[in-house]
């Protein structure tokens, strides 16, 4: 006999949205409706960004060392935020999975395994990390006038590498359950208290770089409380009520969260080769080359954008489709994440090689550094458009569990192809702007591979079953 007290709601009253229901309701709207305020946070995060790194790079005389020693940063910070991917990339497909399959309880214990190492894992990097700072960043190539503002840098960032780590890795547990604004207010906040104590730091009390370095571990601090007060409080379907590993599923975590985090540390090995090989083959322009891959990978940070956001939401709602076996519903993911990347891609790059002057002028005012952006960008984003292919191929193996294909498509475009392009090209006649052209190759080859092996294993069978409906 039913409770008297208790309403039973028909599908169109149901809180699909609001509950991280994503098993009805329009599929594009619901990606929108999770994506738009993820991208808001998104560009939030590269406005700071940009802040962080136009006020380094406008340091008076200083400013183009400063900005090239934080190039030689960049492997090891994106070495930290693959950890982040680690656990959340796995974690939240799994949880998000489970609860398509209602099975919440499942989902709580992969969320607190999922925190309980990312605390484990940030405690041993602070340590290594901050010990092995100096001679870290020399191999990567700070030499004897960058390689002071980098170890300034860096040693300060590690600090923070426990809050930098919970509020990257488990803010997308938030916008998984469908609070995407929760989400994006993580990153708001960050971002507000990051631009307001950048000047405060680098220029009223004359920290230079190493002011820049403590307003972002500050920043990152309170972001990553924010998200722990929220998966604590009463609001989410999925709590973080303690501390826990569950051992049956960690294997699987790590199985799938390898794609995320092996992305990011084939990114950090990529940057770290190109850096060593400008360093050799740039001669006295060395530091300008390695300045200019430090400005376009901030651009490519801005141009990604559009394109993560919908990636990020898309993903969550194939993995809940998946879980609820709606094959219809999860092609028409795939679908719209392509061809919504595919426009907004190609308006990108045709920005990129017309006018990409006033972008590169929020960094700096070097006419010499302006120059050389400009020419390595071009090369550099020649193939723009085909990372729509790879990241609607590379999203749909993680969103459907399928770790191998995830964690090889993750390997072929950095470490397959851009890494022996990077040491091949400059040898074979291409000389320093070899580098750049490595990676217009691998984007070229790579998101072909990548989505016409996903079309063929994955999205035709999807289809067929979109068309039953």
């Amino acid at each position: 006999m039913k409770d008297p007290e208790t309403k039973i709601l028909t599908p169109s009253e149901e809180p699909a949205y609001g509950k991280g229901d994503f098993s009805r309701g329009s599929v594009p709207l619901l990606i929108l409706k999770l994506g738009l305020p993820i991208m808001l946070a998104e560009i939030v995060v590269v406005l700071y960004n940009i802040v962080d790194r136009a006020y380094i790079g406008h340091m008076g005389e200083t400013g183009t060392l400063a900005i090239t020693g934080l190039g030689v940063c960049f492997p090891l910070i994106t070495l930290i935020s693959g950890f982040a991917n680690l656990f959340s990339t796995g974690g939240t497909t799994l949880a998000t999975i489970a609860r398509g399959e209602k099975n919440d309880e499942k989902a709580e214990r992969m969320m607190a395994t999922s925190f309980t190492l990312l605390l484990l894992i940030g405690a041993a990097l602070t340590v290594l990390l901050f010990a092995f700072a100096p001679l870290l960043l020399d191999l990567l190539g700070g030499d004897e006038e960058t390689l002071p503002y980098a170890v300034d840098y860096f040693r300060i960032y590690v600090t923070g590498t426990i809050p930098v780590l919970i509020s990257l890795g488990m803010n997308p547990f938030i916008n998984a359950q469908g609070f995407p604004k929760i989400g994006m207010a993580t990153v708001i906040l960050g971002a507000v208290l990051n631009i307001a104590l950048d000047p405060l730091f680098i220029f009223a009390f004359d920290m230079g770089i190493r002011g820049a370095a403590l307003a972002t571990i500050l920043s990152q601090s309170a972001s990553a409380l924010w998200v722990v007060l929220f998966l604590r409080s009463k609001r989410p379907p999925l709590r973080l009520r303690k501390l826990c590993i569950d051992r049956s599923q960690v294997g699987g975590l790590l199985k799938l969260g390898a794609t995320g985090f092996t992305f990011k540390v084939t990114s950090s090995i990529t940057q770290a080769v190109v850096n060593i090989m400008l360093k050799s083959w740039g001669g006295v322009l060395s530091t300008l080359y390695i300045g200019a891959m430090s400005l376009i990978n901030s651009i490519r940070e801005v141009m990604s954008l559009p394109n993560s956001g919908v990636t990020a939401a898309g993903q969550n709602v194939m993995s809940y489709n998946y879980g609820a076996k709606k094959e219809d519903r999860v092609s028409a993911c795939i679908r719209f994440i392509l061809f919504t990347g595919l426009a907004v891609n190609i308006l990108l790059w045709i920005l990129m090689l017309f006018i990409p002057e006033p972008i590169i002028r929020i960094f700096t005012d070097d006419p010499e550094l302006i120059d050389m952006t400009v020419r390595c960008g071009r090369i550099y984003f020649g193939a723009f458009p085909f990372m729509a292919l790879q990241m609607s191929g590379q999203t749909t193996f993680v969103a459907l569990n399928r770790p191998k294909q995830a964690l090889f498509f993750s390997m072929l475009r950095k470490i397959i192809l851009v890494t022996p392009l990077t040491l091949l090209l400059p040898n074979i006649g291409l000389g320093v702007e070899g580098v750049f052209w490595a990676e217009f190759l691998s984007q070229l080859l790579g998101a072909s591979i990548c989505f016409t092996t996903m079309y063929f294993t994955v999205w035709r069978k999807m289809r067929k079953a979109e068309y039953r409906v």
